[in-house]
C-alpha cells in the first residue's frame, strides 16, 4: 500500500482559501448585516480557485465547498432568523455566479497580471450582480416583472456592488500577490 502524495501547491492553495474564508466569517460575525458585511472576499475565493487549481473539477469544487461551508456557519448565527433550509432564500444565484466567476478566473487569468485580475475583478462583480439580481427580481415580490423591475433592482444593488468590487480587487491584490511571490520563493509552486 502506498502513501498518497501531496501536491504542495493545492494544499497552499486551499490554506489560503481557507484563511481568507474565515475573515468572511469574522467579518460578518463581527460586523453582523452592517456595511462590513458585503465587504467580503466572497468573489476574490471564486477568481483565485479558478485561476490556480488545475483540472475541471478542482477550480470549481474547493472554493465552492469552502463558500457552503461559511455559509452554512453562517446561515446558523448571524442570518439564522433568514434561513430557508440550511441555508437563505435564493442561494442558488449565488451558487450559480460564484460558480461563473470561477469560470472567469479560469479563463481570463490564465496568465496573472495586474491588469488581468483587475479586469477579472470587474467581470467578477457584474457576473454576481446580473445573476444574484436576477434571483432577487424573479423570485422576490419588491420588483415588478417587467424591464423596468428589473432595471429597479440592479439600480438599489449598486452600492453593494461596488463595496464587493472594492472587496474583490483588495483581497485578489493580497491573494494573487502573495501567491505569486510564494511560486518566486518555492519554484515547487509553480506548474511543471
Amino acid at each position: 500500500m502506498s502513501i498518497p502524495k501531496f501536491n504542495p501547491r493545492n494544499i497552499v492553495l486551499i490554506i489560503i482559501i481557507i484563511a481568507v474564508s474565515g475573515i468572511r466569517l469574522a467579518i460578518n460575525l463581527g460586523a453582523s448585516i452592517g456595511p462590513l458585511a458585503n465587504y467580503t472576499p466572497l468573489a476574490a475565493m471564486a477568481l483565485f480557485g479558478g485561476a490556480y487549481f488545475t483540472g475541471n473539477i478542482k477550480p470549481y469544487a474547493f472554493p465552492l465547498l469552502t463558500l457552503l461551508v461559511s455559509d452554512v456557519i453562517l446561515s446558523y448565527t448571524v442570518y439564522a432568523s433568514s434561513r430557508e433550509g440550511i441555508l437563505y432564500g435564493g442561494w442558488y444565484y449565488t451558487y450559480g455566479a460564484f460558480a461563473l466567476m470561477a469560470v472567469c478566473g479560469k479563463y481570463m487569468l490564465q496568465k496573472v497580471t495586474v491588469q488581468r485580475v483587475v479586469m477579472a475583478a470587474i467581470a467578477a462583480v457584474c457576473i454576481h450582480w446580473i445573476v444574484t439580481d436576477f434571483g432577487v427580481w424573479l423570485d422576490g415580490t419588491t420588483y415588478s416583472k417587467t424591464l423596468a423591475g428589473f432595471n429597479a433592482c440592479l439600480t438599489i444593488a449598486i452600492p453593494f456592488e461596488g463595496r464587493l468590487l472594492t472587496s474583490t480587487i483588495m483581497y485578489s491584490s493580497i491573494m494573487f500577490g502573495l501567491f505569486e511571490l510564494m511560486q518566486q520563493k518555492y519554484p515547487r509552486l509553480q506548474l511543471a
